[in-house]
């Protein structure tokens, strides 16, 4: 992150667009694990599927982390691009993004606490098996409605980003206009009932805005000329 933080501004643009690729990577696998393993309302169904996919459950966990890890060096490395732009905005947006990723990185370890209630230990013999299997599914639930709180403050990130987007001179302001649609998307979760209504419609913003930023990340960059003199501008 050292030499990252010495390099050239289209750089550290093409490293963010590359881990913000993998944060849709392995995202996309993460979320096929979840939709694999787990029955909504159906308790017996989930044990099951758990209990037969053991491994599925530690790779869902891995792919969360990796995840949070990607998006983490994604915030750092927009920090650094867009601090030209507004220093105090930029360290706004980072603190709202590591928040989120601090929840999803809590409610990723409700994935595994089902394998600790269906792993058949000797002190859990005082439950019934339905009462287990009712268990493990309340634990996933309340892993995906964590995850969803950690979504409001990423909503809140694509919001920002989009604003310094806009104001900045070295990226299409169409992206800032796209990654705002994406914030407000991701806003939906502040009324659970309506985004469940909406879902999976209300992630197509996030999609189309936060993967057409990473697209022209990994295409075009930034305009190293244009950024050199905004920071000249910002720091004079």
């Amino acid at each position: 992150m050292g030499h990252i933080a010495e390099a050239s501004p289209l750089f550290k643009a093409r490293i963010a667009g590359v881990f913000y690729l993998l944060t849709f990577l392995t995202g996309g696998f993460a979320i096929y694990v979840g939709d694999k393993l787990v029955v909504d309302g159906n308790a017996a169904a989930t044990a099951s599927h758990i209990l037969a996919n053991r491994s599925w459950v530690l790779l869902g966990f891995a792919a969360d982390i990796a995840v949070i890890a990607c998006y983490v060096t994604v915030t750092a490395l927009f920090y650094g691009l867009f601090k030209p732009v507004s220093q105090s905005l930029s360290l706004l947006a980072a603190c709202f993004s590591l928040v989120g990723c601090t929840i999803q990185a809590f409610s990723s370890f409700f994935d595994l606490a089902p394998l600790i209630v269906l792993g058949g230990a000797q002190y859990l013999s005082v439950f019934k098996v339905e009462q287990l299997q009712a268990l493990a599914l309340m634990f996933s639930e309340l892993g995906g409605q964590a995850y969803k709180v950690g979504l409001v403050f990423f909503g809140l990130y694509c919001l920002l980003i989009g604003y310094l987007i806009f104001r900045s001179t070295f990226l299409p302001r169409i992206l800032g206009v796209l990654m705002a649609f994406a914030g407000l998307g991701w806003l939906t979760f502040l009324q659970p009932l309506l985004a469940s209504h909406l879902w999976p419609y209300i992630a197509l913003p996030g999609f189309i805005g936060e993967g057409s930023l990473t697209l022209w990340l990994l295409v075009m960059g930034v305009n190293g000329q244009r950024w050199k003199e905004q920071a000249e501008l910002a720091g004079a």
